[in-house]
């Protein structure tokens, strides 16, 4: 994979430069020392994936992000050496399209390549994700058995870009909303319960990690806070799992989406917003071929136009909306 990397610091751009070296099928293409020289080189020569600080000089990494991905878009990754510091710079910039974040990984130490490992990992997932390795069409589930109960549960898939989105969608829903809401965003688990705070903060909401063994309820929306995958079980309860080890993307939307689609029992609506790659388009497909209301972002609204397009592609979504639609839909869905 051809790389990039942006940050000031020489021994951050060493060290990448050492946990780089640890897989041969990685070039580093070029380095720059802030976003406003990233931009530029990105024009110039845009690799497959860029390693972008957020705190520098000139351009931070957020702008640089921005324009990037606006004029020649590409995979990004945050490296920070403080995420804990930085955690609402690092939504931002997801919302404008980076698909992660990972530290800067340490350039001593008595064992380097185990400190080069999770940067590694993201990349190694993230070039599946570009290559576009559609995910296999799984097999349908159990016919939707249909039932009179009255819960009402929006099951909500998102990636690069989604953070922004989930923010404007959820400030367009008032505080007594009459659905549960389970969000599945592409986001590691250390910066999951910052996720949580950050949307409650900015919706008004009651925003919070979904924990194990619980149901969705009403008026409360529910984040998946694991590297494990998500499922709702047959008794209605939500659990973590590992399962299937071989899905790319941790938490998978697809996994989530399915488990809706087999096990629960009342109204229900599927919404898949921005993201790179093909996740939850199977799943939403499944949703709707048990019935249930799918909807996909458009292109137009969505920082990155991979996941909502498979969807599309597929006919998996019912209704193709703009980000600014998909609140009021909702509100018109379960109105009281």
């Amino acid at each position: 994979m051809k790389i990039a990397i942006v940050n000031d610091m020489p021994m951050a751009v060493e060290a990448l430069r050492r946990a780089l070296a640890f897989d041969p099928a990685h070039e580093v293409v070029w380095v720059a020392g802030n976003g406003g020289e990233a931009v530029q080189r990105c024009a110039e020569y845009t690799p497959d994936l860029i390693l972008m600080d957020l705190i520098m000089p000139l351009m931070d990494g957020v702008e640089a992000t921005r324009r990037i991905m606006a004029q020649t878009p590409c995979a990004i990754v945050i490296v920070t050496v403080d995420r804990e510091q930085n955690v609402h710079r690092v939504f931002e910039a997801m919302g404008y399209g980076a698909l992660d974040v990972v530290d800067t990984p340490a350039i001593g130490g008595d064992n380097p390549q185990e400190a080069a490992a999770p940067l590694l990992r993201k990349i190694m997932n993230i070039g599946w994700l570009i290559g576009d390795k559609s995910n296999q069409v799984r097999s349908a589930p159990s016919s939707h058995r249909h039932s009179s109960s009255r819960q009402h549960l929006v099951a909500i898939g998102s990636s690069a870009g989604g953070p922004a989105a989930l923010e404007v969608l959820l400030k367009g829903l008032p505080r007594d909303f009459s659905a549960a809401i389970v969000l599945v965003q592409h986001v590691d688990q250390v910066f999951a319960a910052g996720m949580a705070e950050w949307l409650a903060s900015a919706s008004g909401l009651d925003v919070r990690l979904a924990r194990e063994g619980e149901r969705p309820q009403s008026g409360v929306v529910l984040l998946a806070g694991t590297n494990h995958h998500i499922r709702l079980l047959k008794n209605g309860t939500l659990a973590y799992t590992a399962e299937p080890v071989n899905e790319i993307y941790r938490p998978s939307i697809d996994v989530f989406f399915e488990s809706v689609a087999s096990y629960w029992s009342g109204d229900a609506v599927g919404v898949l917003l921005t993201g790179m790659g093909r996740d939850g388009a199977q799943g939403l497909k499944l949703m709707r071929q048990q019935g249930y209301l799918t909807i996909a972002q458009d292109q137009q609204s969505s920082a990155v136009y991979g996941m909502p397009k498979a969807a599309a592609n597929i006919e998996a979504a019912v209704e193709v909306r703009s980000l600014d639609k998909i609140a009021p839909r909702l509100l018109e869905i379960f109105s009281k």
